[in-house]
């Protein structure tokens, strides 16, 4: 491995494990803590939207990165799981910003007042509750792509001559 691959490889381990550290802590202690201080979950809700879209557009953004390094650093590889995880990783967070965002901003629209005041078979309560698993799925798979971009890269630097 070369001494570009190795800062290559080097770098895509920092931009993974900032934005892993990122999502880890809005998901581990942002999210809960809002859920567990603020006298509403609608607001705690609000509060967690307005920091998911920053967690979402970055990832898109460092996985987006880690991908052109990985197409350099494993040029001579046909099987690249560096930039096979980072894809899965950005259209992960892509779909999670770009459509179910969209989705759960139309079902909220719809709903007056706050979501837990709606009975729990309500359609629209059951549509939000979809939405949201999917978001937080979406989110997981972008945070194990993380992950599998880390052990990948480091794997690598430690294979090197």
């Amino acid at each position: 491995m070369s001494v570009t691959a190795r800062g290559a490889s080097a770098a895509q381990i920092v931009l993974a494990a900032l934005w892993l550290g990122a999502a880890l802590l809005l998901a581990a202690a942002v999210a809960p803590a809002a859920f567990a201080v603020l006298p509403t979950r609608t607001l705690a809700g609000d509060l967690v939207g307005r920091v998911l879209p920053v967690v979402f557009w970055s990832g898109m953004a460092v996985f987006a990165a880690v991908m052109m390094l990985g197409v350099w650093t494993d040029a001579r590889s046909r099987f690249k799981p560096r930039v096979l995880a980072a894809a899965l990783g950005g259209a992960s967070c892509m779909i999670a910003q770009l459509i179910v965002d969209a989705m759960i901003a139309k079902v909220r629209a719809r709903i007056p007042g706050a979501v837990d005041a709606l009975a729990a078979t309500d359609p629209l309560r059951v549509a939000f509750g979809q939405l949201h698993l999917l978001s937080v799925v979406l989110l997981g798979i972008a945070m194990l792509s993380a992950a599998v971009t880390l052990y990948v890269a480091v794997r690598g630097l430690r294979a090197a001559p």
